[in-house]
């Protein structure tokens, strides 16, 4: 299915907020008609009311595509408006975290196509990661569809199993937030090094956007390029001897975060 097809029989966005709208234009500037997109949302945005958009009117009987952006507690009184198109044609792609593929099975049928999907908050600016996993009535096609949408707000990876996305989410799912308050902390230990706040964050926003993009670009593993900029001896070699130390730095606190993220993801999962 390319986006003529999905075009043709109508594409339906369940849920347009901060995720959905950034797919949503993705689509738009990739070329999807805006006449093809029915949304159901009850606090439309004025972009969204703008864009051209069906907004809560009535259904194509048959659409390609239910895409279900909608937050795990609005799930259960969303998803049974969807009930009759489940087991036909339709694919249903769910980006909403800790809802399992089992849980659409019991509303939509087994007989249904669902796409779980996990992206992440950089889809906001088309430089998320998503990973994705079909159910058993998914087909390959069906997969390569799933993963046709949702390049538009960046890469996407398939997963070999449903019980990998916990994992996924502990990394990629939640890592942005991690980041983030790497950033933080790291400003914040330079004001404390006698940096005026505005510059520590300036210096540290650059620093780890800068490093990822080239950590992404180069050819070199991570691992490389911390040597490379590691002198023996040298200002970089004492702070990762603090960051690098398997009790105390990096290594141990990371698994532990991971850990706890994947922990309650399978909490989540498990209602």
């Amino acid at each position: 299915m390319d986006m003529a097809d999905i075009a043709a029989r109508g594409l339906v966005l369940l849920g347009c907020g901060k995720m959905g709208s950034a797919m949503l234009a993705g689509w738009l500037e990739g070329g999807l008609p805006a006449g093809s997109v029915s949304v159901i949302d009850p606090y439309p945005s004025d972009w969204l009311q703008g864009c051209g958009v069906s907004i809560n009117q009535p259904l194509p009987k048959s659409p390609a595509i239910v895409l279900i952006a909608v937050k795990p507690q609005m799930m259960g009184a969303a998803l049974p408006n969807l009930q009759l198109l489940g087991g036909g044609t339709t694919l249903f792609i769910s980006v909403a975290a800790g809802t399992s593929i089992a849980t659409y099975e019991d509303i939509m049928g087994v007989a249904t196509p669902i796409v779980r999907a996990m992206p992440n908050t950089p889809a906001a600016i088309n430089r998320g990661i998503t990973a994705i996993i079909g159910n058993d009535t998914a087909s390959a096609a069906d997969l390569d569809s799933a993963e046709l949408l949702l390049t538009a707000v960046g890469q996407v990876v398939r997963l070999d199993s449903e019980a990998q996305m916990d994992a996924v989410t502990g990394v990629s799912g939640s890592g942005p937030a991690y980041v983030f308050h790497l950033i933080e902390t790291l400003a914040a230990a330079g004001e404390a090094q006698g940096l005026s706040a505005e510059l520590a964050m300036q210096l540290a926003k650059a620093t780890v956007g800068g490093a990822a993009a080239l950590a992404e670009a180069a050819n070199e593993s991570p691992s490389q390029l911390r040597v490379n900029v590691t002198s023996p001896n040298g200002t970089t070699q004492a702070a990762l001897e603090v960051l690098m130390d398997e009790e105390t730095g990096f290594p141990a606190l990371l698994k532990r975060a991971v850990g706890a993220a994947t922990n309650r993801s399978e909490a989540l999962s498990r209602g």
